[in-house]
């Protein structure tokens, strides 16, 4: 009789409060993807000995921590290093390791456990994320609507960053937190989530123009509100704010960060355009010899690929839903475009959530299943390339 309540109270909540589904979900995909990701790591073992984390049950946890997870494992456990004139670790901005270091201290600190705080901190992030992406997709479509875009966007083939040492989730979590909370007129949400995004990623800040466009329409006719709203607004760029005042401690300049990632080859300002012609181009003329011959064309393409998708909805997503949302995904998409690197477009697509609120706004039928199908065709591709260390990051 009590296994009897019990499920149907469970029934009751699963139909009820859709969050319950969606954690549910979130909670079953990232558990399938670590595990596909594991055997992965089994069948194809990495001779690439520098991206081992160095910690018990390797096949696992190496599978989580590539490329940049040694840079946040490195903040989170020795801090920053200024390297004049070279490569610092100043270019990864600190709302990530410094989380990590801090959970990871609470977890009984050492090596292991600050990979699994990095860890549990996407997971969480992620989750928590995907519930307020629902809510604020429900402000402007149906519910149904709603929980596709949190399917759509768990699907997508570079939503893999979302399960390992990455920032990509928190900074999902923190930028969809910042325009649900100027969406709804609440201030100090949108201020502390905008805050934390300009903390955990440079591109962060172009969330401003954005979130004050949502600002101002939230206001409406309510004049005591843009007070309220200004102050929220004054807050956005605190985090980048507080984090140039370290780079200048530490190095004698607010903008070392800047300076530290054009050491990495990323120099915007380019012709955004460059880049995707080239690769489109080369694709279109001679896909044979371009994807046989250039060892970085089949990752180029890929990620050309998704940045184009994500220019082209950019229209659609700003008549659908306003200016606030063309805007930013707008000047999230000219930043790295602008550099003319094509290297991690897929994993900032990936956290533009108003092109999957858009998609699943879309009327369902066969299109809708093809594009879940091969979306997570793509996503088991992407994370077994990353897993083995080929150059997707």
């Amino acid at each position: 009789m009590q296994l009897r309540r019990l499920a149907s109270a469970l029934h009751r909540g699963w139909v009820r409060w859709p969050e319950v589904r969606i954690v549910a979900f979130g909670v079953g995909w990232r558990l399938f993807s670590a595990a596909v990701a594991f055997k992965a790591n089994v069948i194809f073992p990495v001779a690439k000995e520098q991206f081992t984390t160095g910690v018990p049950y390797r096949h696992f946890w190496d599978a989580v921590a590539r490329y940049d997870a040694g840079w946040y494992f490195g903040i989170a456990r020795y801090g920053y290093e200024f390297v004049e004139g070279g490569r610092s670790n100043l270019a990864f901005m600190p709302g990530y390791p410094l989380l990590m270091r801090y959970v990871g201290y609470a977890l009984g600190g050492g090596r292991e456990n600050i990979y699994l705080a990095g860890l549990l901190i996407s997971w969480v992030s992620y989750l928590l994320a995907m519930v307020v992406l629902y809510r604020l997709a429900r402000l402007y479509v149906p519910d149904v609507s709603a929980e596709r875009a949190v399917v759509l966007i768990s699907v997508f083939p570079f939503a893999f960053f979302f399960g390992v040492v990455y920032s990509e989730a928190l900074f999902l979590l923190c930028s969809v937190s910042a325009f649900y909370g100027f969406a709804t007129r609440r201030w100090a949400l949108g201020a502390a989530a905008g805050a934390c995004a300009t903390l955990t990623r440079v591109n962060g800040i172009f969330l401003l123009p954005g979130v004050a466009l949502l600002a101002w329409q939230s206001c409406g006719r309510h004049r005591e509100d843009f007070v309220r709203a200004s102050a929220a607004l004054a807050v956005v760029p605190v985090g980048l704010a507080a984090y140039s005042a370290y780079c200048y401690t530490v190095s004698g300049s607010f903008f070392e960060w800047a300076y530290s990632i054009t050491r990495w080859n990323y120099v915007p300002g380019g012709a955004p355009w460059d880049a995707l012609v080239r690769v489109l181009w080369n694709t279109l003329t001679q896909p044979y010899v371009f994807l046989v011959t250039d060892r970085m064309a089949p990752f180029d393409v890929l990620n050309a690929g998704t940045a184009a998708v994500f220019v082209a909805a950019i229209p659609l997503v700003w008549r659908r839903f306003g200016a606030a949302y063309g805007v930013m995904m707008g000047l999230a998409l000219w930043l790295p475009l602008s550099s003319g690197s094509l290297e991690g477009l897929g994993r900032y697509c990936a956290v533009l959530f108003p092109f999957f609120i858009w998609l699943g706004s879309i009327r369902p039928g066969i299109a809708y299943q093809w594009t879940v199908a091969v979306s997570a065709a793509l996503y088991m591709l992407g994370h077994t390339l990353f897993t083995n260390v080929y150059p997707i990051f």
